[in-house]
């Protein structure tokens, strides 16, 4: 890296068509450098996190009762009782298998004594009343366990 940036600051006297073929080298090796640096310390591996959930699985009946009524509103379609049921869920997180956007939707599972929709949700993915997997947060999305059937 030292030597990179020696080699495009140090030389004097160049002209304009060297100084633009510098800039890009130089940024080549800054873009490639970083790109290791992610690989080794792990920064790369965020994007496809699929192990996080693999081994975490929770049984349906190991469940909160709220939960485990919601999982049932979701198998027969409904009717939920929060507006935002049943929209789509975006996966910002990228804590859950990729997928195309509109695979996934969320579903609220109340909290007991909560003024507000709380922090406890199901997220489906897949057709809506037979979805493929679905998988409990109650931490808001900070992590996932794969609801077990």
């Amino acid at each position: 890296m030292t030597l990179a940036a020696w080699w495009f600051f140090a030389l004097p006297r160049v002209s304009l068509k060297e100084i633009a073929l510098r800039k890009l080298v130089f940024k080549s090796v800054l873009t490639y450098l970083l790109c290791i640096a992610a690989a080794c310390f792990g920064l790369a591996h965020a994007k496809d996190n699929n192990a996080f959930w693999k081994d975490e699985a929770i049984a349906l009946s190991a469940m909160p009762l709220q939960g485990q009524q919601t999982y049932q509103l979701i198998l027969s379609g409904g009717p939920f009782p929060y507006e935002k049921d049943g929209t789509v869920f975006g996966n910002r997180e990228r804590l859950l298998p990729s997928q195309k956007r509109g695979f996934y939707l969320e579903y609220t599972v109340k909290t007991p004594g909560a003024s507000n929709r709380g922090a406890r949700r199901i997220v489906c993915g897949g057709p809506r009343t037979k979805p493929e997997a679905c998988f409990y947060t109650a931490d808001h999305y900070a992590s996932f366990r794969k609801i077990v059937p």
